[in-house]
């Protein structure tokens, strides 16, 4: 079995604004997002760490890096979903998020899960 269909990990995201929490007389634009994290490989593997590309509609990129994804290092097995939420603040009412999540597969193998780019988007504010 190839290395790719053996380490194989699917992301699909759904983001949403968060109303309650933004605040635009401040330029304080809230969005959630709940990431599904698939293993469609034909091993187990852990996530590691995330990293983060989190640009606005001015250009500007925050980078952020940490361990796993909300305080955990879930294990997928052949099959298995994992699904979180978790959310970010931009200064504009428009931005994008891309990134990748490093693994381990259980014989000890790295590989990156990528993330691609997502719209962070007020209702009705993009066609």
């Amino acid at each position: 079995m190839s290395k790719s269909a053996r380490n194989s990990i699917e992301v699909k995201v759904r983001t949403a604004y968060v109303e309650g929490e933004s605040n635009p007389a401040e330029d304080r634009y809230v969005f959630a997002y709940t990431i599904t994290i698939r293993n469609t490989g034909g091993a187990g593997a852990r996530l590691i760490s995330r990293h983060w590309l989190i640009t606005d509609a001015n250009g500007d990129v925050q980078e952020v890096f940490g361990e796993g994804v909300v305080g955990q290092q879930p294990f997928l097995r052949p099959g298995e979903d994992f699904v979180y939420s978790s959310g970010t603040a931009l200064p504009t009412p428009v931005g994008t998020m891309q990134g990748s999540y490093q693994m381990q597969s259980e014989s000890g193998e790295h590989f990156d899960a990528p993330i691609a780019p997502f719209s962070l988007a007020l209702p009705r504010i993009l066609h």
